[in-house]
């Protein structure tokens, strides 16, 4: 079973053309001798793998992955070539190379998992068992692209089971938009059949290879059915006008509350058929046996396969590293030399709970925003003088951000101390080019004890501590009061280590409004850098007000570091209503003239 993860890792580049095999030269494999023996099947199953995005390589972009960082109130990247500078900005369009390179990445893997399920029973030594685990391996990857453009571009196009010729002309075939029902209700569907068909997806496989299993199928449906249920997707009559070919809405224009019922339903599914026998919070306790709440909350991203993760995309890291890492002018080791250009916007910094968990602007916080304070933070091993806005922060917040003045992480080579301000290590002066634009620096998911040129580690993609976040706020929609909602949420804060809802020192939220607001900036600090909030934003109908307008940090320019600490504007950024869906690439458009466009664009 390991060959499929040798092809899946030699074959990530393999994408220049619409199937892995398309326009085959003569010199290479016949389109039949492909799918004749099972090394070459397996081949082809690993170039359809190759289409999952890998996130570590936002800063180019490569990889398949996505701005959704930076290109989110989380974020802001240094770097001017950075496409989610752009997108803040509101400088893209249909024609945005961008745009077409992510839509194609995914209708591409879509094409040829198509081409694989129609003609993966012409293997003549794969036996029976083979052919269907490959089969529902195809059909899930199938789906999680159709989830993946879903989520971007909203009511996309379903090309159906059979699979498209690389010479058929698109406009000929009819090929129109679905509706976000139909495109959610098909997701579904393929991941229900293929979970009845392979009810047991675990392929008698180690759990380190890449491979799909089935609690990657249940997550993605649940995602889908989260997204479907949305205000985005549910009953979004800022969307009257938009409608298909035959005048027929393309998003709900009726709010369903059953839709969150059956998103609910969903989660609660994959917790009692995988809580706690398979997975749970991943945490780490002190010799004493106590819970170490930074080191839960940091280590869950870096260790390997924990039992929070349910699916890790294998390998890579080093770009995403590099710029996580402080610049560091003078240190010793090369590792600890980075570019620290992925900036933490304060609005993300001022989403941070107190050590009390309440929120900075409530009245019972102990907040204080100017001055400094002698604190000691959890990583460190001696109180350091600290700006008391960074002091007495939540556990997270140590675990995720770099501020002026901080430890770093590694100290193999001596102690280094960040300095991001003007004159200091990590400041403008000393990395040019290289440093951070607000004076913060995203921390989560640095590999401790390594080096940035780190690569031997995992990418989480999706973890139960997600899922509980969805299941409690799809719960609070349909069913405000249940009881789960409560309990999966303080689940969360436990192993932050923060104080639960409903206890002595933190009132339960009194209403479902209330709730609402409570699961939101849970999910704002949990998921943190995970590429959640650019999509939670949206669906919410809430990025028009948070991802539009001035964006702040620290005083990088200030030729003082006592300047340094004065909040300034960094960045006014735009959010326009049609920045909701992406555009339809305009090359799509251009093949095909009867494609209807999303709404602005």
């Amino acid at each position: 079973m390991k060959k499929l993860f040798i092809a899946f890792t030699s074959l990530i580049l393999l994408s220049c053309n619409n199937d892995f095999l398309d326009q085959v030269p003569d010199d290479r494999l016949t389109f039949e001798d492909t799918f004749n023996k099972k090394n070459t099947v397996q081949q082809y199953l690993a170039n359809i793998y190759s289409r999952i995005p890998n996130e570590f390589q936002q800063r180019s972009l490569g990889a398949n992955s996505g701005p959704w960082i930076a290109g989110s109130d989380e974020g802001e990247y240094v770097f001017n070539s950075n496409f989610a500078n752009r997108l803040n900005t509101g400088d893209w369009n249909a024609t945005s190379f961008e745009v077409s390179r992510l839509w194609t990445n995914f209708y591409r893997g879509i094409r040829a998992a198509s081409t694989f399920i129609a003609n993966v029973e012409k293997c003549q030594d794969c036996t029976p068992e083979d052919i269907l685990q490959y089969t529902t391996e195809a059909r899930v990857l199938r789906a999680f692209y159709y989830y993946n453009l879903m989520r971007t571009w909203g009511p996309v196009i379903l090309l159906g089971d059979s699979p498209i010729p690389p010479d058929a002309n698109l406009d000929e075939l009819g090929l129109k938009r679905n509706s976000i029902d139909e495109v959610s209700a098909y997701i579904v569907s393929e991941i229900d059949l293929a979970l009845q068909a392979y009810p047991d997806i675990r392929f008698e496989i180690t759990s380190d290879d890449g491979r799909l299993q089935a609690p990657f199928a249940m997550f993605v449906k649940e995602k889908t059915l989260l997204f479907a249920a949305s205000p985005l997707f549910n009953g979004n009559t800022d969307y009257a006008d938009f409608v298909g070919q035959d005048g027929e809405n393309l998003i709900a224009q009726v709010y369903d509350q059953q839709k969150w019922k059956a998103a609910a339903d969903a989660c609660k599914d994959f917790i009692d058929t995988y809580v706690p026998t398979r997975f749970s919070l991943f945490t780490v306790q002190n010799d004493d046996g106590s819970l170490n709440p930074y080191l839960s909350v940091r280590d869950v991203m870096i260790t390997d396969y924990n039992e929070e993760i349910i699916y890790a995309r294998p390998r890579g890291g080093q770009l995403y590293h590099y710029d996580i890492t402080p610049y560091h002018l003078g240190a010793a080791d090369p590792g600890n030399r980075g570019a620290g250009g992925l900036a933490v916007t304060q609005e993300a910094v001022d989403g941070f709970f107190t050590s009390n968990g309440r929120s900075i602007d409530d009245p019972q916080a102990n907040y204080v925003e100017d001055g400094f304070s002698n604190f000691q933070a959890p990583y460190d091993f001696t109180p350091r003088t600290t700006y008391n806005q960074w002091a007495n922060r939540e556990p997270r917040f140590y675990a995720c951000v770099t501020y002026n003045g901080s430890l770093w992480l590694n100290r193999g080579s001596g102690d280094l101390i960040t300095k991001t301000w003007y004159e200091g290590n990590s400041g403008r002066r000393a990395g040019t080019n290289d440093y951070s634009p607000t004076g913060y620096i995203v921390r989560k998911n640095f590999p401790v004890g390594q080096g940035w040129p780190f690569s031997d580690r995992t990418f989480p993609m999706m973890r139960l501590a997600e899922l509980y976040l969805d299941y409690v706020e799809a719960l609070n929609e349909y069913d405000p009061g249940n009881p789960d909602i409560l309990l999966y949420l303080n689940r969360i804060r436990t192993r932050a280590g923060v104080p639960l809802y409903g206890s002595t020192s933190l009132a339960a939220p009194a209403n479902q409004t209330a709730m609402r607001e409570a699961i939101r900036k849970e999910r704002r600090v949990e998921l943190f850098a995970e590429n959640a909030r650019y999509f939670d934003v949206r669906r919410w109908k809430i990025a028009d007000e948070v991802l539009d307008g001035p964006f702040h940090g620290m005083d990088i320019n200030a030729r003082n570091e006592a300047d340094f600490y004065n909040r300034v504007v960094f960045e006014t950024r735009v959010f326009r209503p049609q920045d909701y869906l992406w555009p339809i690439p305009q090359d799509e458009l251009n093949a095909n003239p009867s494609l209807i466009q999303n709404p602005g664009w």
